[in-house]
C-alpha cells in the first residue's frame, strides 16, 4: 500500500470513530469503502441474532438491488462470509456456480464482480460489507488484503459505536424509570423503592418492558388501572 492510500486509511480509521452512532459509522463506511478498494459501490448488511437483515436504502441502487436479493434467495456472498467466517471474492459472477440462482439475477442489473468482507469481533458477528464492481475480475490480490484491513479497522468502529449507543439507552432508560418513580412518589406518598415496586409488578402483569411502562407513565402521568 503506497503512502497516499495509508494516509487514506488512517483518516478514515479515524473518521469511523468520530462518528456520532453507529448509523452514520455505516454510512461512512458504505461511502468510503469502493474508492479505496477499487469498486463501483459498497453496503453493509447488518447481523441480528445470527441472520443477515436487509438494511436501509444507501446511496447505490446497483448495492441496495443486489442485497435485496440476496436475502430474498438466502444465498450469496454476504451468506458465505458469515457462514465460512472468510473473505469471499467472486471475479466474475456469470461464471460462478456456487450461487445458482443470485449470480445469474445480479449479473443480468450489471453486477460483473463481488468481493465480501465479514465484520466481526471475538463475541460476534456485526454484519457483512459487500463491494460491488460492474466489471468482471475487478478485485486482485491487493483489493482483497486492502478490503480486509478495512474490515478490521470498521469492526472496531462499529463494535465501539453499538456499545456506546446501547449504554446511552441504558442511561435513558434509567432516567426514564426514575422519572416515572417520582410520579408515583408524589401521587401516592411512596419510597422510591416501593414506587419501582409498583413499576416492576405492573411491567410483570402486563408483560410490557419497564421502560416501556416508565415511558408511558411519563408522557401520560397515568397508566390503565393502576
Amino acid at each position: 500500500m503506497d503512502t497516499p492510500e495509508a494516509l487514506r486509511f488512517a483518516h478514515l480509521a479515524r473518521d469511523l470513530h468520530d462518528q456520532d452512532g453507529f448509523e452514520e459509522t455505516v454510512d461512512l463506511l458504505v461511502e468510503s469503502a469502493p474508492a479505496l478498494v477499487g469498486s463501483d459501490c459498497a453496503s453493509v448488511l447488518m447481523a441480528r441474532h445470527g441472520r443477515l437483515e436487509e438494511s436501509d436504502p444507501g446511496t447505490s441502487v446497483l448495492a441496495d438491488k443486489a442485497d435485496s436479493l440476496q436475502i430474498a434467495l438466502g444465498e450469496g456472498p454476504a451468506f458465505n462470509a458469515v457462514s465460512e467466517q472468510r473473505t469471499i471474492v467472486s471475479v466474475d459472477l456469470s461464471s460462478d456456480k456456487r450461487w445458482t440462482q443470485w449470480a445469474p439475477a445480479v449479473s443480468v442489473i450489471g453486477v460483473g464482480s463481488v468481493l465480501s468482507v465479514r465484520l466481526w469481533t471475538a463475541a460476534h458477528t456485526l454484519g457483512v460489507i459487500t463491494l460491488y464492481a460492474e466489471r468482471p475480475r475487478a478485485f486482485d490480490p491487493d483489493s482483497v488484503a486492502i478490503a480486509e484491513i478495512l474490515g478490521r479497522h470498521a469492526s472496531v468502529a462499529l463494535a465501539a459505536a453499538r456499545q456506546e449507543e446501547s449504554l446511552s439507552q441504558a442511561i435513558d432508560a434509567r432516567k426514564l424509570v426514575g422519572q416515572a418513580q417520582g410520579i408515583l412518589m408524589e401521587r401516592f406518598d411512596l419510597d422510591d423503592r416501593k414506587a419501582f415496586d409498583v413499576l416492576r409488578r405492573y411491567s410483570q402483569t402486563t408483560n410490557t418492558k419497564l421502560n416501556e411502562v416508565a415511558r408511558l407513565l411519563v408522557s401520560t402521568r397515568t397508566l390503565p388501572d393502576l
